[in-house]
């Protein structure tokens, strides 16, 4: 086996260029220097700057909005919409309708909502950035909770209807309970797809409200700074908690059942 171990170095250097380039990121936000590309000693002084910068805290106060908001939308929504067409419908334009804003380009996502938004004269702002999100958002719900619901034991919702409990009564006391590791990994997935998404919130968004991603693109335009890699380390910290926090709920839903 050791002869061939040179054939693991593609997967090695895969690794490499994915990652290499964030490592190089978080380092450099610990640079004294202001230069992005020479090291003069550890501080911690950019990420105490992000705190004084108005426009950033402005944009975070704007994207956690906006968040928190479709994830909820898009939770509630997909989820319904997975059980329905799961167990009430067999339409295969609907399986497809379904998961359409997932696979679209956001760029096309965007171009029509923003025509859409315009036909029924929409005014920009917070709201539109979270309707858009809650389209795409209740996608990937939708698929996450399908992939559950195909695991689920569907004899257990036939004997609670048997035993003559309501239709809604065995929703939520049999399917939501069985559903809920898919429904929590389909909420952080839609919380962090709407956290750094860029392309349908430009298109969305009102001047006067961006959020956090149109603010590092507008500081990312004059030369990228220890500031900005603060700035992407703290996002890439609560990515991975967020991860780290759905895979820990998942299984101790797990583990309760």
């Amino acid at each position: 086996m050791r002869r061939h171990g040179w054939l693991r170095l593609p997967f090695w250097l895969t690794y490499l260029f994915l990652y290499a380039p964030i490592v190089v990121l978080v380092m450099m936000s610990f640079n004294r220097n202001r230069s992005p590309y020479t090291w003069g000693g550890l501080s911690l002084d950019w990420y105490g700057r992000l705190a004084g910068n108005a426009s950033i805290r402005t944009g975070l106060v704007n994207t956690l909005i906006v968040a928190l908001g479709s994830t909820a939308l898009s939770t509630v929504l997909g989820t319904l919409l997975a059980v329905g067409l799961a167990r009430h419908t067999r339409s295969r334009l609907l399986d497809a309708l379904s998961t359409l804003p997932a696979i679209l380009p956001d760029l096309v996502i965007a171009i029509g909502l923003l025509a859409f938004y315009s036909a029924i004269k929409l005014t920009l702002g917070l709201h539109s950035v979270l309707i858009a999100h809650t389209v795409f958002g209740m996608a990937f719900v939708a698929a996450v909770v399908r992939a559950r619901l195909g695991g689920m034991d569907t004899s257990l919702e036939e004997a609670s209807r048997d035993l003559g409990a309501a239709p809604l009564t065995t929703f939520v006391r049999i399917t939501l309970p069985t559903l809920a590791p898919g429904i929590v990994a389909g909420a952080l997935l839609a919380f962090t797809l709407s956290l750094d998404e860029f392309v349908i919130a430009f298109f969305t968004a009102a001047p006067s409200e961006p959020t956090l991603p149109i603010v590092i693109y507008s500081m990312v335009r004059f030369g990228v700074t220890p500031e900005i890699n603060a700035l992407a380390t703290l996002l890439l910290a609560v990515s991975f908690t967020v991860v780290i926090v759905a895979q820990r709920l998942t299984r101790l839903t797990e583990a309760l059942k």
